[in-house]
């Protein structure tokens, strides 16, 4: 998500994306492990979008 989609959202709301951003990198975490993970630069995306959403609500404090 572009990072000025992020800052329009609540606290709340990216609370909310932080959790689906989580689960998601899990899941490609298991991906990797099985051999299953065909895109292997999405994990790196979830992390770097984790990182982003992180720091903005350390701003929103």
């Amino acid at each position: 998500m572009e990072l000025n989609k992020l800052r329009e959202k609540s606290a709340d709301e990216l609370k909310a994306h932080l959790t689906e951003l989580h689960k998601e990198g899990f899941a490609l975490r298991m991906q990797q492990a099985t051999g299953q993970l065909a895109k292997t630069h999405e994990a790196r995306r979830v992390r770097r979008e984790i990182a982003r959403v992180n720091t903005l609500l350390g701003e929103k404090k």
